[in-house]
C-alpha cells in the first residue's frame, strides 16, 4: 500500500462515499521531532505512512516513555482506545525520522452504515488480525524471554531496527538499554 486511498479502496468503500471520505485525507510532510499527538487530545486521528517512520508510547508518572508501536511505512498508526471509545487520547504519536503522512479523521466519517456486506467483512477480517497481533504482543510482554520478545521485534518490523535508537527498541520490549546490547552481543557469537 502506498497510500490511505488505496488501503481504503481495498477495504472495499462503497463508490458513492470515495469522494466524501478521499476529500477529508491530508498529504503532509513532517520533521522528525514533530508531536502529532498528546495525551489528552480529543481530535482521534489516524497516520498512514507513506514514507518515515512515527511511534506511539506513553509517559508513565516517573517520566519513563514506553514505546507501544512503530509505524513505517504502509502502517496506520492511531490510538483506537480513544477512537472506539470516544475518549480522549492515552497515547502520544511522534514523527522519528522526517516522514510523509496522510491524516484521516475516522470519527467524521459514517463509513460502516453504508458498507456493503463483503466490505464490512473484510474490516472485521482486518479488525480481527489488528487485535490478535495486540494480543500476541501482550502474551509476549507477560510470558516470553527478553531474546523471543528482541526476534519477534526483527521479526515484526524487518527493515527497522537501523532505523531506531537502541533507547526505543528497549522500551519497546521492556528491557533496558544494557540488557539489548547484550543481547545482540549473543546473537552475533
Amino acid at each position: 500500500m502506498k497510500s490511505m486511498k488505496e488501503l481504503l479502496l481495498s477495504a472495499g468503500i462503497p463508490p458513492e462515499k470515495e469522494k466524501e471520505i478521499f476529500g477529508t485525507i491530508r498529504k503532509i510532510k513532517v520533521k522528525k521531532g514533530t508531536l502529532l499527538q498528546i495525551k489528552g487530545d480529543e481530535k482521534n486521528l489516524s497516520y498512514f505512512v507513506c514514507f518515515g517512520l512515527l511511534r506511539s508510547y506513553t509517559i508513565d508518572s516517573k517520566g519513563k516513555e514506553h514505546v507501544f508501536l512503530f509505524a513505517p511505512e504502509g502502517w496506520i498508526l492511531g490510538d483506537f482506545e480513544s477512537y472506539t471509545f470516544d475518549t480522549p487520547s492515552q497515547l502520544f504519536i511522534d514523527a522519528l525520522e522526517d516522514s510523509v503522512i496522510e491524516i484521516v479523521d475516522f470519527k467524521k466519517q459514517d463509513l460502516v452504515e453504508d458498507m456493503p456486506r463483503e466490505a464490512l467483512l473484510k474490516q472485521t477480517k482486518l479488525l480481527t488480525r489488528r487485535a490478535g497481533v495486540l494480543q500476541h504482543r501482550l502474551l509476549m510482554l507477560m510470558s516470553a524471554t527478553a531474546l523471543e520478545r528482541y526476534q519477534e521485534f526483527l521479526k515484526t518490523y524487518p527493515n527497522i531496527s537501523q532505523r531506531v535508537p537502541q533507547k526505543l527498541i528497549a522500551s519497546y520490549l521492556g528491557i533496558t538499554p544494557e540488557a539489548l546490547s547484550k543481547i545482540r552481543r549473543n546473537m552475533v557469537k
